[in-house]
């Protein structure tokens, strides 16, 4: 057997200690670029230019022209743990700067070639500060430089060889720079980037004012599709407030990369803000698909830990299911109210739409239209595309011929522009299967079957909703084997699950009875169920499942009850359905996540025939 030879305790050298802790701190290039941008808008720059070369690898240089470093204080900030942002303990319940560890600098000097020169605006000159030596002795030393910071970070890892491997190609790196500095660029708008990469400038954000300009720069970042297809969303409840911009659910993504969350002006990822913002996409978007978002949450410092994480990504709220319940109901709601008004490029001629006014002015055709419940349902013979009778045409063009008294307006005569509703008027039926509708901006083809199903599952959840969830006692009770975590959490919620149908008691410490469960969902896997609603509640303070099943149950009701292909639709049927996707929330997509309706300018219809070239 080998001799073993005890080691002794000894301190770590200086620089050794912040290599460690750069191993946290400076995982790549953009973690640099992240924590010296972050620094330049604490000190309140409104300018920053961003130089690079080799995707970050040979040189980051961070210019600002902030508050800047006073000479006395230049080689303090090169040392580990010294900051301007935090005194006390206590200074940590409320964070309001964007870094406050105080050890970027020293960690990022430890693994690099660091030269930092600074100058306050009251100063007459500027110093520089460099490190050297295996104690990293810092030697500070007069400069020319205008009011504000320049640090510049060369040759990174340049002394750790095995840290270098694991970076990648430099476009990869450069790519990961720009991201962090789009994050950075979303958050504060009153700040000007500018950003070089191998002597040749490649984006430039001006600062925005207003809110044109703000829409400008998300365009620049988001593209303009996502501002062309987005919600803008401004609320405050209970001391919490949440703005920015969400996609339309028909502008989805396949994947999550075009999702951007603040909390205090800090782009953070978490698991709760992603359950919250999942939850109020979950009617509306089709499986598989991500919706994208550019949101700010604010709320008081001291309600929010963002000590959590080296990085600086996570953070903690003092009240989870406040802001879980707070984001859900603003999404939700804000999604809900989408209108197919608003979803038109110009709003001008859509704001004047009043129904009263058209009926009035159209010849009463609402009193005429069949409501969506006289029409739906019914089984209907099976539809071959490729068979069109000449019958079946003729019928079409005689009930073109007949719109005069159907209370369809004569599109042949002029006809006031207010007086449009967002939809129009149906002018035909497509194979049993689409409405053709006209209105201002061209023609409208809606799926006459989906927009059908998603009006009556919105009646479906309404009504079941103002009757509350109805339990139901089951005839004998079942037990269940959890963990004590798991029974901990039930009689804590007992109150929260019984308004959700479910009634259980505890029976030992590691064992639940239960008694009464939703009477729509008493064919579900009870167990499962309650398993699933307990893990919902101990990681996210509450539970959707329950609902989430009923709203599954109550789609297929509608989809089965909703008018089916082929099913030939009279003019006012076709308009009361048209009326009806107006009134109805999230009529833009059925219960699928399918969009239900599309729309073709007149100038997309002129591009398909060459008119005016």
């Amino acid at each position: 057997m080998p001799e073993f030879k005890r080691p002794r305790i000894h301190l770590l050298s200086q620089r050794l200690s912040n290599q460690i802790a750069a191993g946290e701190v400076v995982e790549r290039p953009a973690s640099v670029v992240k924590e010296l941008l972050e620094n330049s808008l604490d000190a309140g720059a409104d300018r920053i230019d961003i130089e690079l070369e080799k995707g970050g690898i040979k040189l980051i240089r961070i210019r600002d022209n902030g508050l800047g470093v006073e000479k006395e204080d230049l080689p303090l900030a090169l040392n580990r743990h010294a900051t301007s942002k935090i005194a006390q303990l206590d200074d940590l319940e409320s964070v309001s700067s964007l870094g406050f560890r105080g050890e970027a600098l020293a960690s990022i000097s430890s693994v690099s070639r660091l030269t930092m020169i600074s100058r306050t605006p009251e100063a007459s000159e500027a110093w520089k500060v460099e490190t050297e030596g295996r104690n990293m002795d810092a030697n500070v030393s007069p400069a020319a430089h205008p009011p504000g910071t320049n640090v510049e970070v060369r040759d990174l890892f340049f002394n750790t060889p095995a840290r270098r491997k694991f970076l990648r190609t430099e476009q990869t790196e450069y790519k990961r720079i720009y991201e962090t500095i789009k994050r950075l660029a979303l958050s504060r708008f009153d700040v000007g980037f500018n950003v070089q990469h191998n002597q040749r400038v490649v984006h430039r954000f001006e600062k925005a004012e207003s809110e044109s300009d703000m829409k400008r720069r998300v365009s620049q970042i988001c593209g303009p599709a996502f501002i062309d297809n987005s919600v803008t969303i401004d609320m405050e409840s209970s001391g919490l407030r949440m703005s920015g911009w969400v996609s339309l659910p028909t502008f989805s993504r396949s994947q999550a990369d075009l999702q951007y969350f603040y909390v205090n002006g800090r782009a953070i990822r978490d698991k709760l803000v992603s359950h919250a913002i999942k939850q109020a996409y979950r009617d509306v978007l089709f499986h598989g698909r991500h919706p994208a978002f550019v949101l700010y949450l604010e709320l008081e410092p001291s309600l929010v830990d963002v000590n959590v994480h080296p990085t600086k990504h996570e953070v903690r709220f003092r009240d989870s299911r406040l802001v879980h319940d707070f984001l859900f109901s603003a999404l939700h709601r804000s999604l809900a109210n989408v209108r197919p008004e608003d979803q038109f490029e110009s709003s001008d001629v859509q704001a004047g739409f009043d129904p009263a006014h058209i009926q009035e002015s159209q010849g009463n055709y609402q009193q005429n239209t069949i409501r969506y419940t006289d029409f739906g349902g019914g089984t209907t013979p099976s539809y071959d595309r490729g068979s069109i009778s000449r019958e079946a045409i003729q019928s079409q063009l005689g009930t073109l011929r007949d719109m005069a008294g159907t209370g369809q307006p004569d599109f042949t005569q002029p006809i006031e522009e207010q007086d449009i509703p967002p939809l129009g008027f149906a002018i035909a039926q497509l194979h049993g299967i689409y409405i053709l509708a006209q209105n201002t901006h061209g023609l409208v083809v809606v799926d006459m079957h989906a927009a059908h199903e998603r009006i009556t599952y919105e009646y479906m959840k309404t009504s079941m909703s103002d009757a509350g969830i109805k339990s139901q006692p089951l005839l004998v009770p079942v037990s269940l084997a959890v963990s004590e975590g798991e029974a901990d959490c039930a009689d804590e919620n007992k109150q929260a699950l019984e308004i959700l149908g479910l009634s259980m008691d505890r029976l030992g410490p590691e064992s639940l009875s239960i008694r009464q469960v939703p009477v729509i969902l008493k064919s579900a896997d009870v167990e499962q169920l309650v398993r699933d609603v307990l893990s919902d509640f101990i990681e996210h303070g509450s539970s959707d499942r329950i609902e989430a099943h009923r709203d599954e149950i109550l789609s297929t009701m509608a989809c089965h009850g909703s008018v089916r292909a082929n099913r030939q639709l009279t003019i006012p049927e076709m308009n009361s359905l048209l009326r009806d996707m107006e009134r109805t929330e999230r009529s833009g997509q059925c219960n699928h996540g399918r969009p239900t309706w599309t729309q073709m300018s007149l100038g997309d219809l002129d591009k398909l025939f060459l008119r005016g070239q």
